[in-house]
């Protein structure tokens, strides 16, 4: 399936993108491998050979390296439609594809050793700083490591990781225009170890974000890069095309905050099955029929869908401001990153509507609104959305430093 996406100018209507039907159409059949991602919190076999014939992890890799170069707004949907099936799969996937655009700051040998057969690749690992030291060695750097939050590392090919550099005199500094002191590396899946047990969570199971390391293991210079200073001084720039020319923000709290509307929009619909067919205990009547349960589904949809469009609406600025050849603005970028963490709490207390009123059966762990809960919790505690972005937005709309992670 092959399916060309980017365009300058966006689509009118994005669900109505190929990308996006496909998405639209496989999100029922991803229930049948809930079960599986619980337990053995991994994808199984059949779920990544489907998702990687629908070309999902081939979303953000540029066509030149035979990926669909999808424009952000489709991507963030496509996203948003796979978490609604299941909340580990959107995660899993937005991870992948942000890893993605990171390692396009490669070396070009080191991308094309990567991404060169022209075929979905997935990339997993931690793209925080910290967690391993480097040292110098002919060709490359010996590292030692433990990361946490490898999501998706039992499906991937490939491991990003940070780490510091590590010679005679010490942990090797440069000035804070290249970045501090932290180096980016990418290992093969079998270069790693994955410690077992360390992804013992409440929710978002699937998602195998196990602990994982690597002792002594020789990092080739190709696969290595360094560690933006600021996320706006993206490494991914030198690849044609409007995807890489955006500022990060377009892509890094967007995508954490799609999954979580994903799942909420599930709880929704969840709460709308439920309602036309219990009749709860001591009542005469269905659950449909109560009219505190009408105005709770009632607000759910509204208090989601306004955050939803916020996002969508900001994102989509960003784009068509790059796309035109203009220069994203510091008030554009904050406004973006805060409609992505007003998305996630908009869809945070439209859920607690929904869970409320499910009564019961909103505990019982096997439902769908057990499940939507627990996996919307874990991934509304993700630093991406979290409540710090605001004072950040604020201090930008006052005319004062933001600081660097929106300049």
């Amino acid at each position: 399936m092959d399916i060309i996406t980017e365009n300058t100018a966006l689509a009118a209507d994005i669900d109505d993108q190929p990308l996006t039907r496909a998405a639209a159409a496989m999100r029922p059949s991803l229930r049948q491998f809930r079960d599986a991602l619980e337990t053995e919190q991994r994808f199984p076999p059949a779920l990544v050979a489907q998702l990687t014939e629908a070309g999902f992890y081939r979303m953000t890799i540029p066509r030149v390296l035979g990926g669909l170069q999808t424009d952000t707004p489709t991507f963030l949907r496509v996203v948003e439609l796979m978490a609604e099936g299941l909340g580990s799969v959107g995660w899993n996937l937005v991870n992948n594809g942000v890893i993605q655009l990171i390692t396009l700051g490669l070396p070009d040998d080191g991308v094309h050793e990567i991404y060169g057969s022209g075929k979905g690749t997935v990339v997993a690992g931690t793209a925080i700083q910290g967690g391993g030291i480097g040292v110098p060695v002919p060709g490359g750097y010996r590292v030692t490591g433990r990361w946490s939050f490898g999501s998706g590392c039992q499906e991937a090919g490939w491991m990003l990781a940070s780490f510091q550099i590590q010679d005679g005199e010490g942990l090797r500094t440069r000035s804070s225009e290249d970045g501090g002191t932290y180096w980016r590396g990418v290992f093969r899946r079998d270069e790693v170890t994955v410690i077992p047990g360390t992804w013992d969570v409440t929710g978002m199971r699937g998602t195998g974000s196990f602990d994982w390391t690597v002792t002594d293991m020789f990092l080739p210079e190709r696969r290595t890069m360094t560690h933006a200073g600021a996320p706006l001084d993206n490494q991914w720039s030198r690849w044609p095309g409007v995807s890489y020319a955006l500022p990060a923000g377009a892509w890094i709290g967007p995508h954490h905050s799609s999954v979580i509307t994903g799942i909420t929009r599930a709880a929704i619909d969840a709460l709308i099955g439920l309602a036309v067919e219990k009749t709860p205990r001591g009542r005469s009547g269905m659950l449909c029929e109560n009219p505190q349960v009408q105005d709770a589904v009632g607000r759910a949809d509204a208090i989601l869908s306004a955050g939803q469009v916020y996002r969508r609406s900001m994102v989509a600025e960003l784009w068509n401001t790059v796309a035109s050849g203009g220069e994203t603005t510091l008030m554009q970028r904050a406004r973006t990153r805060l409609a992505a963490v007003h998305a996630a709490d908009c869809a945070r207390e439209a859920l607690d509507l929904v869970y409320r009123y499910g009564g019961s059966t909103s505990f019982k762990r096997e439902t769908r609104l057990a499940e939507c809960w627990r996996d919307a919790q874990v991934v509304g505690q993700s630093q991406t959305v979290g409540p710090e972005w605001y004072p950040q937005g604020g201090r930008a709309y006052m005319g004062m430093d933001p600081g660097v992670r929106l300049r």
